[in-house]
């Protein structure tokens, strides 16, 4: 039987980390925080970003920085444990420089069959970028692309859905009608 898989989506600064957060808290298990994002001393204000998200984490939790290798750590979790992936926009950075668009998907699927035999609870955090106008240059719109099918692919296996804007979370699962699988 799979353990809970949970995605919390949002726009930017909208909560969804907090959001993801506080449902690790509550899940009652040791806390595993991945973080997808690398440390780049040449720039302070991304430094400011990580600092504030360290900074609000408890000090029991167990950190691990997982740039690239999410499938691999995941197949690797403990029962027992939660693990909180922040966050799937920042992983998808991390392979725009290969432009293999089937190595991409072979990572995506990798995740995906490795999911339900993850011995954690998984709470992925994800922004949601296709909101906005349609990017002007290729690698924007890879990025884009490649990161709303991945939400969506997800949203069709976690559950609950959550959807972080304006201060609220909304249960997606509860309020929403799944769509057909593609």
């Amino acid at each position: 039987m799979m353990n809970k898989a949970i995605l919390v989506t949002g726009a930017a600064r909208s909560g969804k980390s907090e959001w993801a957060e506080d449902l690790a808290i509550n899940s009652g298990k040791a806390v595993v925080y991945i973080a997808t994002a690398t440390q780049n001393p040449d720039d302070p204000e991304w430094q400011e970003r990580i600092e504030k998200h360290q900074k609000r984490r408890p000090q029991n939790w167990i950190t691990l920085c997982v740039p690239v290798e999410l499938t691999a750590t995941l197949a690797q979790s403990q029962p027992n444990t939660c693990l909180l992936v922040d966050s799937l926009g920042t992983w998808v950075a991390n392979f725009m420089e290969d432009d293999d668009d089937l190595v991409w998907e072979n990572t995506v699927t990798e995740l995906l069959e490795i999911l339900p035999l993850v011995a954690a609870d998984v709470i992925f955090v994800a922004e949601e970028t296709g909101w906005g106008v349609v990017p002007a240059y290729p690698m924007g719109r890879k990025f884009r692309d490649r990161l709303g099918a991945l939400v969506r692919q997800l949203g069709g296996i976690c559950e609950p859905v959550y959807l972080v804007t304006g201060g609220h979370a909304l249960n997606l699962s509860l309020l929403g009608v799944p769509l057909p699988k593609s």
